[in-house]
């Protein structure tokens, strides 16, 4: 792992344009140190803990303006068949992560890429991580939550004025967001068919901590398989994109009204009605 740290910190030698952006420069290139094989997630492991990083780094920094930007944290299961990728957005405040990196090491994790770009909306960070002990990609859904609220935690710890931008402010961070999402009106569920074997789950909601885990069991608790996806936390809202499937193929009408009454049901805001039964 160090050795990782000083090759991503010296790679600047390469500048490139950005996947769909005019204007842009990546600093470094896609660093690969290890191969991995796919997985599917998997629904049930021991609890996680999420390790904070150690010290307060000065390639955490980066810089700063008036205006704080919406953070973003992306973890993609998707583009790539040998690891996990996660992109990490705030403007263009972030530095390297370095401190970011020795945290999921702590989860068992390896850092196997790594990539900078910068575009008209900041500077976005990528790292393609494997689990150490299979160098597969991550392949359980709580490590995955675990990891993203390591990142989030990191960036709360090092960008304090991230903290009011996030949901997981109220819990990590010094400042709570200021405004509070209503479940009812931010929660949105869609279900499409993508080719005859799955069908394409999306799911926006307010976020929280542990929601990851909360979506892959309800899901998997009416017998549909969870085969791949992408979670993205943007500021106080959490997009999912899941690829489902029941017994090989694509989800029929009536399942999906039944994953989407699920969901609601477990999504919605808690009413005093529902409280008094």
């Amino acid at each position: 792992m160090a050795e990782m740290t000083v090759t991503v910190a010296a790679a600047k030698s390469t500048l490139r344009t950005c996947p769909g952006a005019r204007r842009a420069a990546v600093l470094g290139r896609w660093m690969p140190l290890a191969p991995a094989a796919p997985a599917n997630l998997k629904l049930f492991s021991p609890a996680v803990r999420v390790p904070r990083a150690t010290s307060p780094a000065a390639v955490e920094d980066g810089s700063n303006t008036d205006i704080v930007p919406i953070p973003k944290v992306i973890i993609d299961q998707d583009s790539d068949p040998d690891a996990t990728i996660v992109e990490i957005t705030l403007g263009d405040r972030l530095g390297d992560l370095l401190d970011t990196m020795s945290a999921l090491k702590n989860l068992g994790l390896n850092v196997v890429k790594a990539s900078v770009c910068l575009d008209s909306t900041g500077k976005h960070i990528k790292f393609a991580i494997t689990r150490a002990f299979t160098g597969r990609k991550i392949d359980d859904p709580e490590l995955l939550e675990a990891v993203r609220l390591t990142i989030i935690n990191n960036m709360i710890q090092y960008h304090p004025e991230s903290s009011s931008q996030l949901a997981m402010g109220a819990t990590f961070g010094p400042e709570a967001p200021t405004e509070e999402v209503d479940v009812d009106i931010a929660t949105h569920i869609d279900i499409y068919d993508d080719g005859p074997e799955r069908s394409l789950l999306v799911v926006e909601t307010a976020d929280r901590p542990g929601l990851l885990v909360d979506l892959v069991k309800i899901i998997s608790d009416i017998s549909i398989n969870v085969q791949s996806g992408e979670f993205d936390t943007e500021g106080l809202l959490a997009k999912a994109k899941f690829h489902v499937s029941y017994r090989g193929r694509t989800l029929t009408e009536a399942l999906q009204q039944v994953l989407s009454n699920s969901l609601r049901y477990f999504l919605r805001r808690p009413t005093t009605e529902d409280a008094s039964f």
